[in-house]
């Protein structure tokens, strides 16, 4: 029982955001990669597991410009989900564990023992870094309408199209183009709060994900409009808080995906997390959505 090698990279510097560190949606482009790759060296498919339900990101040390990356990949079936793969992302050079993921598949529970038989070669112990932590490992329910989530005291902070470059080889948006479109829209969510652009430039703080679920509730193909509609779902300890970013095909309002996100603030000279401000973690508290 081993994990296998599924992805060698670089992080090139346009890939990194104004925290001079590689952007979200790049670290979820590798981990699709590397899944790809997993999925040839195991045999493991969608006609045996059927879809992923949700692709559970941990970001435990920045990637900088130059930095080279390796992945690991490997099943858990002693994970949160029925079958659960692991992937593990490594700075190369230091070997320090950069940041993991896990996807959650729910075949059928009679199927198990026999996967078990099948992928034994591909196994490994759950990896305890990569257990959600922030966020619970069950995938979102997909039963939001656009109108519910406004409602709620979300608002709408991105549009945008479904370009040809957007899609994987399955011919539906990847994981990269929806991490875009949450990362473009993200500031107008802070915005909200105390801790706006002015304060985080003065202060010379950064915005920054510590963790991310993403769930995908229907496909997006080329052409398609989207909009999307995110808000604040809490706070929890001194540095952290959550928000929810809900992505729709404009045309119809159909629910395409879901992405939930612990946040928190970084000193960017000391490369560390900071506490919230007070006021920040009121009016957090304030206009969560309901």
């Amino acid at each position: 029982m081993s994990t296998e090698e599924t992805l060698f990279s670089f992080v090139n510097r346009w890939e990194c955001d104004e925290n001079d560190h590689l952007n979200v949606q790049f670290y979820f482009s590798r981990f699709e990669e590397a899944d790809r790759q997993f999925q040839l060296i195991s045999g493991l498919s969608e006609a045996l597991v059927g879809a992923r339900r949700v692709r559970h990101v941990r970001y435990h040390k920045e990637l900088r410009t130059g930095d080279l990356v390796t992945v690991r990949s490997a099943i858990a079936f002693d994970g949160p989900h029925m079958l659960t793969v692991v992937h593990e992302m490594c700075n190369t050079t230091t070997g320090t564990l950069a940041a993991t993921a896990i996807d959650g598949y729910e075949p059928n529970a009679g199927s198990v023992k026999t996967l078990r038989s099948r992928f034994k070669d591909h196994q490994c112990p759950m990896i305890e870094d990569a257990a959600p932590r922030g966020l619970s490992a069950t995938p979102v329910g997909t039963r939001f309408t656009l109108d519910n989530v406004l409602a709620s005291g979300a608002r709408i902070c991105f549009r945008g199209t479904v370009l040809p470059r957007h899609l994987g080889i399955d011919g539906r948006a990847d994981d990269g183009f929806a991490l875009s479109c949450f990362t473009d829209g993200v500031g107008h969510v802070w915005e909200r709060t105390p801790m706006t652009h002015a304060f985080m430039s003065e202060k010379a703080f950064g915005r920054v994900a510590a963790e991310m679920k993403l769930t995908w509730a229907s496909p997006l193909k080329a052409g398609d409009a989207v909009v999307m509609a995110s808000g604040l779902t809490g706070s929890s300890g001194n540095k952290t808080f959550s928000m929810r970013h809900h992505l729709f095909e404009s045309r119809t309002k159909r629910l395409a995906a879901i992405c939930d996100v612990v946040a928190l603030v970084m000193d960017l000279k000391a490369r560390k997390a900071v506490e919230l401000p007070e006021t920040a973690k009121k009016e957090i508290s304030r206009i969560s959505m309901q």
